[in-house]
């Protein structure tokens, strides 16, 4: 028996090795062999190691060719499946900004698949942990044994006719969730698939979307992760995400085959419901922290060109909050990042992207700017121009709020619509200018540049903060379960308990949170933009009160489809998708275009009419009233230039709005031979009641009615 080779014999072994090509970026199979290359500006030599399936390395290979600050080289005993990563040799120089460390295994930038989960431990980081001289000094530990490896996949996959589905903006509806959120708890879906992309094609799960009307399911970060060690010494895990390593690998914990086509998998099945899939992605920073953070991938392979430094190039500027900065000014990092958003949309069919606080992507040495580098790619790209763009338009950096003032071809979250329909329908004084400008799209923020009125991506509730039924159950966060001593999350919720801090037996309170969380509901789906429901909120999901659940991979944040089950959660259900079919059958509710509210002397009429509950119109003293907390909005369909689609669009249609703590009496308009049908009434949510025009009701104390012409 021929005895058992050493690490060094192992290592003394040549696959045979050519240049290769400096394109494409990462490890590509061709059919017949490898080429892997690896952009590095300041880098002095890249080795390639080759691992078993064991983890443990067997050979390592000097790329050999260098071509335009790309390293590169072929290898043609190489196969898909084969485990591999980087050692980079370059200057240990932190105050000139570059930590090269080649005794630290680095994880591909390009990576299509990344097998096992980091293992937290000194080696892995590049300067001596304890040192006197900080990270100033340098360690010579090889961390290979604690780091993840980058696997060679083979990219053939069919797809049969599957192609993005391109679903118009005016009627989308977004549905925001997390693929173990959704899944861990579904009774129909096997325990061997929950929380991984095999139970996002569950039957029972995508039937559950398409009856509340969702159109595109927008998944929190499924790009490859790093929990943090502070979290896992808690007993805890970077449940949400925001931690990225990997912007071209699906986080491992989410297959549960081991392969990335389960992926694929799951869009074919969901765009065969008409579901587009949306990803969450984070390329403003990574999870390798600041100067004193771990060397896993971009910070070992080339420091100064993938994040932004500060003056003293030893630190890190940090616009996020995370301890770096992606810097999308520098070539080979902007590159990197379209190449990510590329292969997602060509060869993963997704039909869009959510950018983790996009300002960042946009910020260059001067500031923000709308014509950006990023911005200007991204938008002159034949294929990511056609798919769904959308921002989170903040950062905590210098001038990082930027609502509004993203470019045409993009839509926006809108904090000020949240922020608005929460303090007005907690009854908040003086509410009525700001509800009606976000009702009817926030023309005020994105009424420019020919941008429409889809740029608002609505929402009341998201991952970040209180869910719906929190929202109408707390006055105060209570994120102990975090075990940072409540002191994270926001402080300012604009939400209300009704009267008792969490759960009650109270049959009224219960009740009036009920008509809440319909009245939120209702207003989302009613306005003017493209509406985002948080998962959950649907049947009223609870976090007992926590509204930062970031780290909470438990039954906090996972959903409750028992609670789905429940009557109250069924009779909640139904009234969503109630909501959502209006939303759908009356264009009037998705225009294109802008209201204007101007008087057609032709007709006799405006396509939208705000109006105080005696039926006359709004005057100026009642709009700045700080006490008013009731009004109607007429809109008319008949109106000229509406941007509508559809010829059934000749309708006219009155929403009445009570925010106000008792009963209002509203005068409905009077029109010759119209009579008002109920379409949606969040007071008593079954009614199909019918008012002559005329008639005067009584509403009871927060409570919303859509009304529609009854032929």
């Amino acid at each position: 028996m021929a005895a058992r080779s050493t690490t060094a014999e192992r290592l003394r072994q040549r696959s045979r090795v050519r240049e290769g090509r400096p394109f494409p970026l990462g490890a590509t199979w061709d059919g017949l062999g490898v080429n892997f290359a690896l952009y590095s500006a300041n880098a002095t030599r890249v080795d390639l190691c080759l691992f078993d399936a064991r983890g443990r390395e067997i050979e390592r290979i000097t790329l050999p060719e260098h071509t335009d600050e790309i390293w590169h080289g072929y290898l043609p005993d190489v196969r898909p499946g084969q485990l591999y990563g980087y050692r980079v040799h370059g200057p240990y120089a932190p105050d000139a900004g570059h930590r090269f460390n080649p005794n630290k295994l680095l994880l591909d930038p390009y990576a299509k698949q990344i097998v096992g989960e980091l293992k937290w431990a000194p080696h892995l980081f590049g300067y001596t942990i304890g040192h006197r001289d900080g990270d100033l000094s340098f360690d010579r530990r090889d961390s290979a044994a604690y780091m993840p490896k980058a696997a060679v996949v083979d990219p053939a996959h069919t797809w049969g006719d599957d192609r993005r589905l391109h679903t118009p903006w005016d009627r989308t509806v977004i549905y925001e969730a997390h693929v173990r959120g959704l899944t861990m708890r579904h009774p129909q879906v096997s325990e061997g698939a929950r929380g991984t992309f095999s139970a996002m094609k569950n039957d029972a799960v995508i039937a559950h979307l398409k009856d509340i009307g969702v159109t595109a399911i927008e998944l929190l970060p499924i790009h490859a992760f790093v929990d943090d060690q502070h979290l896992l010494e808690r007993g805890l895990r970077n449940y949400w995400g925001y931690n990225s390593i990997g912007f071209f690998a699906p986080h491992p914990r989410y297959l549960a085959s081991g392969n990335i086509a389960e992926f694929k998998q799951m869009v074919a099945h969901l765009h065969q419901a008409g579901i587009e899939v949306l990803l969450d992605v984070v390329y403003n920073h990574t999870a390798e922290g600041n100067e004193l953070g771990p060397t896993l991938s971009f910070k070992g392979i080339d420091n100064a060109s993938y994040y932004r430094l500060a003056d003293d190039r030893r630190y890190y500027i940090n616009d996020t909050g995370t301890g770096n900065t992606f810097d999308l000014t520098n070539a080979g990092a902007l590159r990197m990042v379209n190449d990510s958003l590329r292969y997602w949309a060509s060869q993963m069919h997704v039909d869009g992207f959510r950018f983790d606080l996009a300002t960042i992507l946009g910020r260059e040495p001067h500031g923000f700017d709308r014509s950006s580098g990023f911005l200007d790619a991204v938008g002159q790209d034949p294929l990511l121009a056609q798919t769904k763009l959308i921002a989170e338009p903040w950062d905590i950096g210098p001038g990082g709020y930027q609502v509004g003032n993203f470019p045409p071809g993009w839509s926006e979250w809108n904090d000020k619509y949240r922020d608005t329909l929460r303090a007005y329908w907690r009854g908040d004084a003086g509410q009525l200018p700001e509800f009606a400008r976000r009702f009817t799209g926030s023309a005020d923020l994105f009424d420019h540049r020919g941008r429409r009125p889809r740029a608002s991506v609505n929402f009341v509730t998201a991952h970040d903060g209180f869910n719906l039924h929190d929202l109408v159950s707390y006055a105060d966060k209570h994120n102990l379960a975090n075990g940072e001593d409540n002191r994270d999350g926001h402080d300012h919720s604009l939400s209300a308990n009704y009267g008792a801090e969490g759960e009650t037996d109270d049959a009224a309170i219960n009740a009036l949170r009920d008509r809440q969380k319909r009245n939120f509901l209702a207003t989302l789906l009613l306005s003017q933009g493209t509406p985002m429901l948080l998962s959950g909120d649907e049947f009223g999901h609870t976090q007992q009160g926590n509204n930062n659940a970031y780290c909470q991979d438990n039954e906090i944040a996972w959903l409750d489809w028992e609670r789905a089950a429940s009557e109250a959660g069924e009779a909640l259900t139904r009234f969503t998708a109630r909501l959502a079919r209006l939303r759908r059958d009356h264009p009037l509710l998705r225009r294109t275009r802008w209201f204007d509210g101007r008087f057609d002397d032709a007709l006799g009429l405006r396509d939208i009419s705000w109006l105080a509950p005696d039926g006359a119109e709004l005057s100026p003293a009642q709009w700045e009233d700080p006490q008013a907390r009731a009004l109607m909005v007429r809109l008319d369909g008949r109106a000229p230039d509406t941007g509508l689609r559809t010829p059934a669009s000749n309708t006219t249609l009155v929403i009445l709005f009570n925010a106000s703590s008792g009963p209002v009496s509203f005068t409905l308009p009077d029109d010759a031979n119209v009579r008002w049908r109920v379409l949606a009434d969040t007071a008593a949510p079954d009614s199909e009641a019918v008012f002559e025009g005329g008639h005067t009701l009584e509403r009871c104390d927060r409570s919303l009615l859509l009304l529609g012409v009854a032929y």
